[in-house]
């Protein structure tokens, strides 16, 4: 596929997604969702070990384009729950199952649903002048494309409900404190970091990282006992994988592991 509303490259087993649209921050419209559905079904394909998604220009992303036909108020067969259903929905479940860990450049503002777009990452990082922005309330909208769900896991009821019906701007810094996102740091240094980071997971034991984030995300519904279980059948799982049979034998031989991600 050419792609007109995204950047996508890989190298050094890291896959790199770039949003291109900056002169509108980045805002979903049909065709951007068609080329990101179509970069991520590439990304393991491609020998990629780990995701960074991030936005060109002086955002990460606006969420959805109001002018996109396919929703603006009072076009003919607009529904806004279709959109989600066909957009939405699949974007933030693959990125939430991507068999990598995915990593959130957040470099500027992240409204509406690329709020929830960053939120579906493993680890968020966010450049000092960054903002996460629930701007439905001034649509008239119920938060989506996981907001709703993400928010009181990772902060609380009170203030997801806070940030849902006020729209106020979180700055970067602020959701670090809270802990909606990993990390926060100053511009120099964004870019460094991030780069930084992406090495490190791309040699990182893959299998075992995902299935950390799996057992972490199926806790909330399971007792403990369940989660011992799950735990348990991980740790079977893995501990027949090439990375565990590296990991033991780097440590006993006192030399750096090199993990083939199996």
């Amino acid at each position: 596929m050419k792609f007109t509303s995204i950047q996508y490259s890989v190298a050094d087993n890291i896959a790199r997604l770039t949003l291109n649209r900056p002169d509108r921050l980045n805002s979903f419209n049909s065709a951007m969702h068609e080329e990101v559905r179509h970069a991520l079904t590439q990304v393991v394909e491609d020998g990629a070990r780990v995701l960074v998604l991030t936005g060109a220009g002086r955002g990460f992303c606006a969420g959805q384009d109001l002018g996109d036909r396919a929703v603006a108020p009072g076009a003919k067969g607009a529904d806004l729950g279709e959109s989600i259903e066909r957009n939405y929905k699949p974007l933030v479940l693959a990125l939430r199952n991507l068999p990598v860990p995915v990593i959130a450049a957040v470099n500027g503002v992240a409204a509406g649903a690329g709020c929830s777009i960053a939120l579906a990452c493993d680890l968020v990082i966010a450049a000092r002048s960054a903002s996460f922005v629930q701007a439905f309330c001034r649509l008239g909208l119920v938060p989506d494309s996981g907001a709703t769900w993400f928010l009181p896991r990772l902060l609380g009821n009170a203030r997801a409900i806070g940030l849902s019906m006020l729209g106020d701007k979180l700055p970067a810094q602020e959701a670090a404190d809270w802990g909606l996102i990993w990390r926060c740091v100053d511009e120099s240094e964004f870019v460094q970091v991030v780069d930084k980071l992406a090495a490190e997971l791309a040699l990182a034991p893959t299998l075992g990282l995902v299935r950390t984030r799996q057992a972490i995300l199926d806790s909330w519904q399971n007792s403990l006992a369940e989660q011992l279980d799950v735990e348990r059948d991980f740790q079977r799982e893995l501990g027949w994988s090439s990375d565990y049979a590296e990991g033991v034998t780097a440590f006993t031989g006192k030399r750096p592991p090199r993990f083939s991600g199996r």
